[in-house]
């Protein structure tokens, strides 16, 4: 369904945030590491979060270490998914996560890459994809329920209406041939 991916993207954050993100994308055994790193300023602070996540060939995340720099301090967490939708996180059992397929970085619009490229769904076709969101400042691990569906394309963009009820958040997800969103509305904005 989508291209390859190139060997970096890069998203400028507008609306709930100032701030920017650099990812870097590595095909490894059968799937791929993306490593990256987001900063930014929202509400009067600011933070630095750095990623190192492994996705398996079914673009299921298989592990993430997330890293935050803020004024709190330093913060990291390790979550562990065995493709089968159990996770561990810093090593303990979270079956808060059961489920869960995909890892969802509050800080970074590079992780709505994963349930579509999971999913693959022909137009019409809708999927729950709920996910282990981590928050951007402490990195507190959650369930976060959301569904993508698939619309008519944009030309060669494709495109997903997402939602996110606990937020009372819906938007048009538009995304290149690669599968990397180039417009969140409210969030970011592909800038490479």
């Amino acid at each position: 369904m989508f291209a390859a991916l190139p060997a970096t993207a890069a998203w400028t954050h507008r609306g709930a945030r100032s701030g920017f993100e650099v990812t870097y994308f590595e095909p490894i055994g059968h799937g791929h590491r993306i490593e990256g790193c987001t900063t930014a300023s929202e509400d009067g602070d600011t933070w630095s979060v750095a990623y190192d996540i492994t996705v398996d060939s079914g673009w299921q995340t298989r592990t993430a270490r997330v890293t935050c720099r803020s004024t709190t301090g330093r913060h990291t967490v390790l979550l562990e998914a065995d493709g089968a939708g159990h996770w561990r996180v810093n090593d303990e059992p979270a079956p808060h996560l059961d489920g869960c397929l995909d890892v969802d970085l509050e800080s970074s619009a590079m992780t709505n890459t994963f349930p579509v490229h999971r999913a693959a769904l022909p137009i019409g076709a809708r999927t729950p994809a709920p996910a282990a969101y981590v928050r951007a400042g402490d990195l507190a691990v959650e369930r976060l329920e959301q569904e993508y569906s698939r619309t008519s394309d944009r030309g060669q963009f494709r495109c997903f209406d997402y939602s996110a009820p606990v937020f009372d958040f819906s938007c048009r997800l538009v995304y290149d041939a690669a599968g990397l969103v180039l417009e969140y509305p409210g969030i970011a904005v592909r800038a490479v």
